[in-house]
């Protein structure tokens, strides 16, 4: 472990000093990026048309083409421009092309070390180092607006941008899928945490409970007896998500507390309630119920076996990125698709506190301080963020990609739908819908009824009533390059060695003494540091919340 610590810290520390290099050294701008937080709507813009607060600027510019360069922090995305129907309507619409640069993070730090900045970069974590220095390298995006565009204030979230604000009170970047208080409770956002059983089995066994510890071990018993092709139980790769999904995402689903009754960091790890059920997890390993494949098997491993249904019972999480096995098992066999049940319940009588996406969203969009054209990078903002952006890029073009039924729903064309079921790659590249998402939402899913697939949407029905904010717990790990940063992530890596030790227990004492190891290497490694530094950004989003 020492080994693998030490090779830690000095990465991170090499990554930390090409950091602290990249964002010193951003100071370099363009020809057209002073912005002053006194300009208003009503302020001439110094580009190249007449500010209107109730007209988005990318209809009254009057500039025939812009180029922009954008880096994208991840070495997956299409870089492809122009070639779909959604990018070329961006492209007619607000006269810009762009050049996508990805990488990782080792290339988003050489950007910012060499200086020669992209004029926007999106990242994958507001908590980062990048995103926490934005103020030395990107545009300030009120400042922005009000300069460029100040039609940005009506379609952005308020809320969103509050919570990305950084010490000095300013917001740089803009987040996609950064839901609100007001989101959660809509009833558009879904569940995407759910305890499922196969149909047939679940039908064959007379519609058992599974709510109690009890009840949980019998059905298992009877699946392993009835059923014994299939694994009784199993849950998400522990080699792909760490703790697959039976660490904080069956802590959710019992609905262990967030916080503790002082409204201070809670560990939730050494919850009893949660604990009593890795027992009963344990004591279903040792009878069998439970395949040592399930701790092995990476993401790959366990999709193919959701695919082939040898699951008889799953504790999964994320259904919408397994909706394909989901529906590939479903398509060939109808009566056994997957069904969510409550299963497991709270042995204190919690209820379920499932997450979503939060309000710190995913992917973060910034405007760089090289930026050779802010004006339309603000335009692409705003047109993105409006509802005409979204419907384009989750559905593409009317009477092209999607119609609107009698009851107001979208609806792909048969043309469509067609090319997506039998020439999927060509459909990619030539619609593009829902993958072009850097400002996307999930409640525009909701304005069709096949946004999801149908092996999820039992699932999601179930969740309903189940979703609860865990905005109060976001972005509360140590910064990087700091000590308790180090042992935050050696805490993490421990824990799953623990869950994976506490689920394979011999025995009851074995069970102990692994728990104690764990609670012996939280005290001799200075858990506590962590915890105040927790508890001090508890407060700040406490703070940012009651804005």
């Amino acid at each position: 472990m020492r080994k693998g610590l030490l090779k830690w810290m000095t990465r991170s520390m090499a990554l930390l000093m090409a950091t602290t290099v990249l964002l010193g050294g951003c100071g370099k701008k363009g020809d057209d990026t002073k912005v002053d937080s006194g300009n208003k709507g009503s302020v001439k813009s110094e580009a190249r048309y007449e500010l209107d607060p109730e007209t988005p600027a990318w209809k009254l510019d009057t500039k025939e083409m812009t180029e922009l360069t954008w880096y994208v922090n991840a070495e997956w995305w299409n870089t492809e421009w122009g070639k779909d129907i959604i990018t070329k309507k961006i492209e007619e619409d607000l006269h810009v092309k762009i050049n996508f640069i990805v990488g990782d993070d080792t290339k988003l730090n050489t950007l910012f070390a060499g200086g020669d900045m992209p004029d926007l970069i999106s990242v994958f974590d507001s908590g980062s180092q990048a995103a926490l220095k934005a103020s030395s390298w990107a545009l300030p995006l009120f400042e922005v607006a009000d300069r460029y565009d100040p039609y940005f204030r009506k379609v952005a979230s308020t809320e969103t941008l509050n919570w990305l604000q950084l010490d000095d009170g300013k917001s740089y970047g803009y987040a996609d899928f950064s839901n609100t208080k007001a989101d959660y409770e809509s009833g558009n956002i879904f569940a995407t945490t759910a305890f499922v059983i196969r149909k047939d089995v679940y039908e064959a066994l007379g519609s058992p409970s599974m709510g109690t510890q009890e009840e949980f071990l019998n059905v298992l018993g009877q699946i392993k007896e009835k059923y014994p092709e299939l694994y009784p139980f199993g849950f998400n790769s522990f080699t792909t998500d760490s703790t697959g999904s039976m660490g904080d995402k069956f802590q959710d689903f019992i609905g262990v507390p967030l916080l503790n009754e002082d409204g201070k960091y809670y560990e939730r790890n050494l919850d009893e309630d949660y604990l009593s059920w890795i027992k009963t997890f344990n004591e279903a390993y040792r009878k069998g119920y439970i395949s040592d494949d399930s701790f092995a098997d990476d993401g790959t491993a366990h999709e193919e076996k959701v695919k082939a249904g040898k699951y008889a019972t799953i504790m999964m999480d994320g259904t919408p990125q397994r909706s394909g096995f989901l529906t590939t098992w479903m398509t060939s066999n109808p009566d056994a698709a997957y069904i969510a049940i409550d299963g497991p319940q709270s042995t204190v009588g919690n209820k379920p506190t499932l997450s979503q996406a939060g309000i710190s969203g995913w992917m973060v969009s910034y405007i760089t301080k090289q930026c050779k054209d802010p004006a339309k990078a603000i335009q692409l903002f705003t047109y993105l963020l409006s509802e005409e952006g979204q419907i384009l890029t989750q559905y593409g073009i009317e009477g092209v990609s999607y119609t609107i039924n009698s009851e107001g729903k979208y609806e792909m064309t048969k043309e469509a739908k067609e090319m997506q079921l039998n020439e999927n790659d060509r459909f990619k590249k030539e619609y593009r819908t829902g993958e072009f998402f850097f400002f996307g939402h999930d409640k525009y899913k909701a304005l069709s009824d096949s946004a999801f697939p149908d092996s999820i949407k039992q699932m999601q029905e179930w969740g309903k009533g189940k979703l609860v904010p865990h905005f109060i717990l976001e972005n509360t790990n140590p910064d990087a390059g700091t000590e308790e940063a180090r042992i935050n992530t050696a805490t993490k890596t421990e824990w799953t060695t623990t869950l994976v030790g506490l689920f394979r227990a011999n025995s009851e004492n074995e069970f102990n003494s692994v728990l104690d190891n764990y609670k012996k290497f939280l005290d001799d490694n200075n858990w506590a540091s962590v915890v105040e530094v927790k508890n001090q950004k508890i407060e700040k989003n406490r703070q940012k919340l009651e804005n």
